[in-house]
């Protein structure tokens, strides 16, 4: 799907897919690096995998079996009827729920209640002013890289700072005519709470327009079940003369209520 695939940071949370015995450090640090992998470029083929982790086939297939075997990956049709010759089709490997799970979501719980109880005790409008104030740290930190680069090269940059936050990010040309290009994010280290409280994800959005000065539009969600978050952007070339989207950070946050 993506044409210029970001890698982001092996996760430094617990590794996901590791059985809790009979493989050594090293067996578990290169699946997890498997299992990531497949987080972030899934679904993907054993020969893709292999081709990017420059293991073998029999190393590959030995970690899928595992990862397999616990429920951290699930196998997929062929995306294409395409004739491959003779011989079985390719499998596609993607993560499972189960997988995604594995890699962040250690304060969920306490995260969720906490919001519930805001907006029990505040309202709904008290929990879009938090999702506001903390994407405003996010917007923040990474303002002064994305304003630096060329615009050409905004978004890619935008996903780079994004990969380096966990959220293994890349970009897309859209599949659509009108141009465009599409931000996809793999992972969401919040998707459990965001799937109850979507001013997360509805913040989120209005950050990444006001960074790239253009209009944005989520098409889908890890949250609310589907496998990537899909942002849509604009093509430059059609919003040439148009002002950014959304007020400045200074604006916004002056506006915003303490909690």
């Amino acid at each position: 799907m993506n044409e210029h695939p970001t890698s982001a940071p092996a996760a430094p949370a617990r590794s996901a897919g590791v059985p809790s015995g009979g493989a050594g450090q090293g067996e578990r640090d290169t699946r997890a690096r498997v299992a990531r992998l497949i987080l972030e470029h899934g679904p993907i083929t054993a020969s893709g995998l292999g081709e990017r982790i420059g293991l073998t086939p029999a190393a590959i297939r030995r970690h899928l079996d595992a990862l397999l075997a616990e429920g951290m990956i699930e196998t997929r049709e062929a995306r294409s009827q395409k004739s491959r010759g003779r011989g079985r089709p390719a499998k596609w490997f993607a993560i499972t729920d189960a997988g995604r799970s594995a890699f962040v979501h250690a304060y969920d719980d306490l995260a969720t209640s906490a919001l519930r109880f805001l907006a029990e005790t505040a309202g709904e409008q008290a929990v879009t002013r938090f999702a506001r104030r903390q994407i405003a740290d996010l917007e923040r930190r990474y303002h002064p890289v994305v304003k630096g680069a060329p615009p050409q090269q905004r978004l890619r940059t935008l996903a780079e700072a994004l990969s380096g936050d966990g959220y293994a990010a890349a970009t897309a040309k859209a599949p659509w005519p009108g141009g465009g290009e599409q931000l996809c994010q793999h992972h969401c280290p919040v998707a459990h709470v965001a799937a109850e409280f979507p001013q997360l994800c509805e913040a989120e959005t209005e950050a990444f327009g006001r960074l790239l000065g253009l209009p944005v539009q989520r098409l889908a969600t890890i949250a609310h079940g589907d496998g990537i978050c899909t942002t849509h952007v604009s093509s430059r070339s059609l919003c040439e003369g148009e002002p950014a989207d959304g007020p400045d950070i200074d604006d916004e946050e002056s506006g915003r209520t303490s909690l």
